[in-house]
C-alpha cells in the first residue's frame, strides 16, 4: 500500500507541476487577449475559447502523465488499454471495464481524487478570467 502511495503522489505532483505551468500560460493567453477594445460577444469567445484550448491541453497532459505511470508500473494487464483506463480514471467516470491489477488498485482512486482537484482548479480560473473579461467590457462601455 505503502507503494501506491508514494506512486500516486508522485504522479499527482507530476500534475500539480504541469497544471501550474499551463496555468501560467493560461493567464498569459488571457491577458493577451483581454487588451480588445472591442465590446461583445465576439471579444469574450476571443478570451475563452482559446483559455479553455489551453485547459483542454493541461488536462490531456496530465492524463498522459497518470497513463506513463500506469505503463511503466504495469498497472492493467493490457498495455493497449493504458490512455483509456487513464482517463476514465482521472475524470471519474469510473466504468469498471478495465480494472486494475489488485496489487496497484489504489491508483486509480489517486487519479480521481488528482483529477477533481485539478479540474476544480480550472473551473476556478476559468470564472475568474470571465469575471475579469466582463469588468474590462464593462469599463470599455463607459
Amino acid at each position: 500500500m505503502l507503494i501506491q502511495l508514494a506512486v500516486g503522489t508522485f504522479g499527482s505532483m507530476c500534475n500539480i507541476v504541469c497544471h501550474s505551468i499551463m496555468m501560467t500560460a493560461l493567464i498569459k493567453v488571457a491577458r493577451n487577449r483581454a487588451h480588445s477594445t472591442y465590446y461583445g460577444a465576439f471579444a469574450l469567445s476571443c478570451i475563452m475559447v482559446p483559455s479553455m484550448f489551453v485547459l483542454i491541453i493541461a488536462h490531456v497532459l496530465e492524463i498522459l502523465i497518470w497513463a506513463i505511470i500506469y505503463n511503466v508500473f504495469g498497472v492493467i494487464a493490457n498495455d493497449s488499454e493504458v490512455v483509456y483506463f487513464a482517463f476514465v480514471n482521472y475524470t471519474t467516470l469510473g466504468y469498471g471495464d478495465v480494472t486494475p491489477l489488485q496489487r496497484w488498485r489504489l491508483l486509480g482512486p489517486i487519479a480521481a481524487m488528482n483529477g477533481i482537484l485539478l479540474f476544480g482548479w480550472s473551473t476556478a480560473v476559468i470564472f475568474e478570467i470571465l469575471r475579469r473579461a466582463l469588468i474590462r467590457m464593462d469599463e470599455l462601455a463607459l
